[in-house]
């Protein structure tokens, strides 16, 4: 068992428009940006970084192309898209972190960038991604990555929650409750969270319970998202007691994650790799795990189990695992199961959040494979 921290990271730290009540509101905001966005792949050579003439401090920026349909426009690199052209245009040459704490006007800044994106670096392809304001005005530029960049959109996303989860409030999978009690969902206690950067949506089953091993656990799942190169497209399904407050999620156990780089084969690997996972798991039936775990209780490891444990845990683990085992069960490791349920023990003592979740993710794993 371990506390899982990611929903509470973004409830702590997402601000009220970026929260939303429902997967119906949340839709709505990413069809709305969707289609206000426009996509282009242009040559390094065809951008150009210009001074905002309007803007009395001399720090405003605008990215111009020559050609293709963003012709003409003059955009505002978001905080994101400007990290992203400041490593296309040189990276280490062009730090953008330096650019926006220096005191440097905006046209040094520009004759910078647009050296670099045409000296220093050869000639390359970028894929660009722009957005309009709601009359029809140019925006901004949302995203400056590589021409093969496999974007999958958020709203498409959210359109096969919504096909297999519902509204997220009113169903059987909803915003988790607080402390195992439902709650009205509101700005501050909502596990739906989107903004222009990325997506994040966290969903409990908790009224069709499933007993494991003498414990009472709901089932939960993340879905997280970037259509601009923040973060993959990924999903973690898990079992837990309950949720607290700040949404940190109490009593996890056996973690699952799937997860995909925007590559340009993405879409499709999404399509045949996560959405049958997401929808076997809407069916709310407790079956798929509870074979999974009985599997991996009846399936007898071989003969090496510390070559086993070594390759899915690596050597320092062998002997932990193995002690942890002996101690808490009275008995060696046997089974598949025992191999589980040994590892997310010895994860427990682990005080580093990333190597604790790793451990537990692959015991995770193993259920799988069994």
């Amino acid at each position: 068992m371990t506390t899982l921290m990611q929903a509470h990271e973004q409830w702590a730290k997402r601000p009220a428009d970026e929260r939303f009540l429902s997967l119906h509101e949340m839709q709505a905001k990413m069809r709305s940006l969707r289609d206000r966005s426009e996509a282009d792949v242009q040559s390094t050579r065809k951008i150009e970084v210009l001074p905002d003439e309007a803007d009395l401090r001399h720090r405003g920026l605008k990215i111009g192309i020559d050609n293709g349909p963003l012709a003409g426009l003059a955009m505002e690199p978001t905080h994101w898209s400007f990290g992203q052209l400041c490593s296309l245009a040189s990276p280490g040459n062009s730090p953008a972190a330096y650019f926006r704490d220096s005191r440097l006007p905006a046209p040094v800044i520009a004759d910078c960038l647009n050296y670099n994106l045409r000296f220093t670096r050869d000639v390359e392809s970028v894929g660009l991604l722009a957005s309009y304001g709601d009359d029809g005005s140019p925006g901004a530029l949302r995203a400056a990555t590589g021409p093969n960049y496999g974007r999958i959109w958020n709203a498409d996303t959210v359109d096969m929650l919504i096909d297999r989860f519902g509204d997220g409030v009113t169903g059987e999978w909803r915003v988790p409750g607080e402390f195992g009690q439902r709650v009205t969902v509101d700005r501050d206690n909502t596990t739906l969270y989107a903004s222009d950067r990325d997506m994040f949506v966290f969903l409990a089953d908790e009224d069709r319970r499933i007993e494991v091993a003498g414990r009472n656990l709901a089932r939960g799942f993340f879905v997280w998202n970037s259509e601009v190169g923040d973060k993959t497209l990924g999903a973690g399904f898990f079992l837990f007691d309950y949720v607290c407050a700040n949404r940190m999620i109490w009593g996890a156990d056996q973690y699952t994650e799937v997860s995909i780089r925007h590559t340009k084969g993405a879409p499709d690997r999404w399509l045949d790799e996560v959405v049958p996972v997401l929808t076997e798991y809407s069916h709310g039936s407790p079956q798929p795990i509870i074979q999974a775990i009985e599997q991996a209780r009846e399936k007898r490891l071989g003969d090496d189990l510390d070559q086993f444990l070594a390759t899915r845990f690596g050597k320092r683990m062998v002997e932990p695992i193995k002690a942890i085992h002996l101690v808490e069960e009275g008995r060696p490791i046997e089974t598949m199961f025992d191999v589980t349920v040994a590892a997310t023990a010895h994860a427990r003592s682990i005080p580093n959040t990333d190597k604790r979740l790793e451990i537990e993710r692959e015991a995770g794993q193993l259920l799988q494979a069994a």
